[in-house]
C-alpha cells in the first residue's frame, strides 16, 4: 500500500526562475535594511553623545567591520530600491510575461552586483 504523505521539498536541488529569485532576493534585502537600521541607530545614538563617542564610532567605521557593515547595507538598500522599482513597474502593467519578467529581473540582479562593487570600491 502506498502512503499518501506530505512529502518535504528538497530546496537543494530546486532551480528558481529568475524572477522568483529577484523576488526572493528583495525579500531579504528588506529584512538585512532592517537589521542594519539597529546598527545604524546605535551609531548615530552613541556619536552624539559625546566627542569621544563621536571618535570612537568614526574608528569603528573607518575598521573592517565598519566597512563591511557600511557596504553591506548599502548593497541591501540599493538591490531593495531597483527590485521596488521593477514591482512599481510591474504594477503599471509592464514586463508582466514570462520573458520580459525574467529577462527584468535578471537585468535589475546584475545592475545590483554593478551598483555594489562601486559601492565596495568607493568605500574601500
Amino acid at each position: 500500500m502506498k502512503k499518501q504523505r506530505p512529502v518535504n521539498l528538497d530546496l537543494s536541488t530546486m532551480k528558481f526562475p529568475p524572477s522568483a529569485r529577484a523576488s526572493i532576493l528583495h525579500r531579504v534585502t528588506g529584512v538585512a535594511m532592517f537589521f542594519a537600521l539597529l546598527f545604524v541607530i546605535w551609531a548615530w545614538a552613541t556619536s552624539l553623545t559625546s566627542a569621544e563617542n563621536f571618535a570612537f564610532v568614526q574608528e569603528v567605521m573607518n575598521g573592517v567591520i565598519g566597512k563591511i557593515i557600511a557596504i553591506g547595507t548599502l548593497s541591501a538598500f540599493s538591490y531593495h530600491i531597483i527590485g521596488g522599482l521593477r514591482h512599481l513597474v510591474m504594477d503599471m502593467g509592464h514586463w508582466e510575461e514570462l520573458n520580459s519578467g525574467n529577462l527584468s529581473a535578471n537585468i535589475a540582479i546584475g545592475l545590483w552586483v554593478v551598483i555594489t562593487i562601486v559601492i565596495g570600491v568607493a568605500l574601500w
